[in-house]
């Protein structure tokens, strides 16, 4: 496993902005720079950024290139399942890509009574509903429990910084968001995708809690898996060892910290009111450490670090010096 020691070297060495203005139709999202090429490609640079409180609260090494090579890691060992949008990777940082119309259906797929938003089922099932999402929960389930079933809670892809609704299956094709076809065939790929996915994470001590697909169609109409799949930003992971013993005991199940920066700045502030404080280094890097080690754990394979020497966006233009003109 890389170790503390070898991620100090990279404690100023971020990507904070990857805004290349060689590179045509630029769209900055909140950690992603999207470059939209005239033949239909997509390229999409992955930076360092952290998006916290509904605003960039710090960037944190490595982050953009572990979230890249996870799903690129997941992509290819699901290629079998579904098409996805993946052409190639010019940099660890960055995916080439096919341009898709995105479907306005996100799908989530659950094996748990999980969740920590208001949104959450597990919330939702706490405040009295026993009905969500088109299904009917039975009473006296805990917290973190084992579904009896796992079950597909698709929700409005929110554009323009929406927020996501609750859908069922009848709102979606009533609504005309999806044929009646075309949402059979995604729920049916959503839920091989998940099979793969717990049956590989279990293999490595873990347990696929939930996730998230996005899907899009090509220019046949065909449906492809898009965005990103089975990161820890997508997806939620248990570790299995402990899982028995913490739930008997009613705590919570250990699981990689992607709260480990929130927690530090919810702690010294209002994050929502007031001004930030400066979050140290070593918290930072701490940070970039918990995604080196969800990397590895979760592909039992090492993490490559990069280069020392070179900036992350001196590395990023040179790997797509060969795009730079297109118009």
């Amino acid at each position: 496993m890389t170790s503390p020691a070898d991620l100090a070297p990279y404690a100023g060495l971020v990507l904070r902005d990857a805004a290349i203005p060689e590179l045509p139709n630029h769209y900055r999202g909140k950690v992603r720079e999207n470059y939209d090429l005239p033949d239909g490609r997509r390229l999409i640079v992955a930076t360092d950024r952290l998006s916290a409180f509904d605003r960039i609260i710090t960037a944190v090494p490595l982050k953009g290139q572990v979230l890249t090579q996870i799903a690129r890691y997941w992509f290819d060992h699901t290629r079998d399942i579904c098409p996805n949008h993946v052409i190639a990777y010019p940099d660890p940082n960055v995916l080439l890509c096919q341009g898709l119309r995105i479907m306005p259906v996100e799908v989530v797929v659950r094996d748990y009574l999980a969740g920590t938003t208001s949104t959450s089922i597990l919330s939702m099932y706490r405040a009295g509903r026993r009905e969500m999402y088109g299904h009917l929960f039975p009473d006296g389930l805990k917290a973190n429990q084992k579904l009896p079933q796992t079950i597909l809670t698709p929700t409005t892809k929110a554009f323009d910084a929406g927020h996501d609704e609750e859908l069922t299956p009848e709102r979606i094709i009533e609504g005309g968001l999806l044929t009646e076809a075309q949402w059979a065939e995604v729920s049916a790929l959503a839920l091989d995708l998940f099979a793969r996915g717990r049956e590989m994470a279990a293999r490595q001590g873990l347990i696929l809690v939930d996730t998230k697909y996005e899907f899009g169609f090509d220019a046949e109409g065909r449906i492809i898996l898009a965005d990103e799949i089975h990161t820890p930003d997508s997806s939620r992971y248990w570790f299995a060892g402990t899982y028995p013993a913490r739930f008997e005991a009613g705590e919570a199940p250990q699981s990689f910290d992607k709260d480990f920066i929130r927690r530090w700045v919810t702690a010294r502030c209002d994050p929502y009111k007031d001004a930030l404080p400066e979050i140290p280094a070593v918290i930072v890097l701490e940070a970039a450490r918990l995604y080196v080690e969800a990397f590895e754990t979760i592909t039992g394979q090492r993490f490559a670090l990069p280069p020392v020497g070179e900036p992350v966006l001196e590395r990023v233009r040179r790997n797509l010096a060969g795009y730079f003109g297109a118009s």
